[in-house]
């Protein structure tokens, strides 16, 4: 069979994450690889109820087609929540979307043309990598620390790289869990409107904050219509709604429209009635707060048992919300090696190479502590931790005998 494929598709990595949430199906597997809410929080009853009201009370058409834009009331909510995160922001900004990972691929469609550069954190989203990509990017890596990216590195950059746009996760990132503070929040946005350079803001996970003071968005500080934002309630409602919102200045928004015109005609008409209708009728506020309680004591059971069991050669991140923690292997260790001696405990995590443009960073790892109960954090930790600390025994042997 000689099937000729477009060419970009040959720059397209697998997902890893993708292939190892096959492997989790296994009952005895213990993972922190996915991204994965922890499903016991799901709002099951509630997101029942709102369905039934739905279809009970406006089914025909909650069941229609509808505009590309998206169910009107919907946008005025995701408005309404847009001002309690800092952004003042009209209904007609806003643009609903079939997951923010959509958002993602509709942003790649209108702006990048093969060989356009894309300015990212390093590490970063490897799902961004995979949309940009697939648009024929090339990726080029901002210097980071453990405050986010280092803001005056930019200048140096887009005047050599003239970058379409720099994409950047501000809040708990992912997959470091770590947050742009708020003055460098600021000065990334000087440098951008000096530049006119256009910024995409992802925030998934802005909400989820079990500790510290929230930081505003970098779209607060936009007046010269720089940054498009792009937001989802897979992480406070639940992933299978597949609901979330891109507030983007508006030419960037009429592309964005259009594209999507041509991807999906619009998100799912019930889907949206049945977001609206929880937001409306329930108690999200408090539903959210659950989620910040249970996450902050996962990540603090997760965090104590790394500390209990690990090697102090290994260190790793301490988020503030969120879903990730990062860990930093000894020079020598490859978490490429490391997670098939893992699966052999019975145990996942997602190895640090896609979450780099190139494939490097073979001696990170991510870990996910919202999907695992405290008891099976404290299980898995000891069953990594062995297997992390074996090899760092294996490599000094290694050394010793060359």
């Amino acid at each position: 069979m000689n099937t000729k494929f477009a060419r970009r598709m040959g720059n397209v990595r697998p997902s890893t994450i993708r292939e190892i949430l096959k492997v989790t199906e296994q009952p005895d597997i213990i993972s922190f690889a996915g991204g994965l809410p922890a499903p016991e929080l799901f709002p099951v009853a509630d997101i029942l109820t709102a369905t039934e009201r739905v279809l009970r009370e406006t089914g025909p058409s909650a069941l229609q087609y509808g505009p590309t834009e998206g169910f009107a009331p919907l946008r005025e909510a995701f408005a309404g929540e847009m001002r309690k995160r800092g952004v003042e922001c009209s209904t007609e900004e806003i643009l609903v979307t079939t997951g923010s990972q959509q958002s993602l691929d509709l942003v790649g469609k209108v702006f990048l043309d093969p060989g356009d550069c894309v300015l990212t954190e390093s590490p970063t989203y490897l799902a961004a990598i995979q949309a940009f990509q697939a648009y024929e990017a090339r990726f080029v890596a901002v210097p980071t620390d453990e405050y986010g990216l280092i803001p005056e590195a930019l200048p140096e950059l887009i005047e050599r790289e003239r970058p379409k746009f720099l994409y950047t996760i501000p809040n708990f990132q992912n997959p470091t869990g770590v947050t742009l503070t708020a003055e460098r929040r600021r000065t990334l946005y000087s440098i951008a409107a000096r530049y006119g350079l256009n910024v995409v803001e992802d925030d998934p996970y802005g909400t989820l904050r079990y500790a510290g003071t929230a930081i505003p968005a970098i779209k607060s500080l936009d007046t010269d219509g720089l940054v498009t934002y792009l937001s989802t309630v897979s992480k406070t409602i639940a992933p299978g709604l597949r609901t979330g919102w891109t507030v983007a200045p508006k030419e960037v928004r009429r592309y964005l429209t259009i594209a999507k015109q041509a991807a999906d005609l619009h998100t799912s008409s019930l889907d949206q009635r049945i977001v609206h209708r929880y937001l409306s009728d329930f108690d999200s506020e408090g539903h959210i707060e659950r989620i910040r309680q249970s996450y902050g004591e996962r990540f603090s059971t997760m965090d104590a048992c790394l500390t209990e069991n690990l090697s102090s050669e290994f260190t790793w991140t301490h988020p503030e919300g969120g879903m990730f923690l990062w860990v930093t292997c000894p020079v020598g260790v490859d978490t490429n090696e490391l997670m098939r001696k893992a699966l052999e405990r019975k145990v996942l995590f997602v190895p640090g190479r896609d979450f780099f443009p190139d494939a490097s960073g073979l001696r990170f790892m991510r870990l996910n502590f919202s999907n695992a109960s405290s008891e099976k954090i404290r299980e898995g930790i000891g069953r990594l931790a062995e297997v992390c600390n074996a090899a760092i025994g294996e490599e000094k042997e290694s050394a010793v005998r060359v």
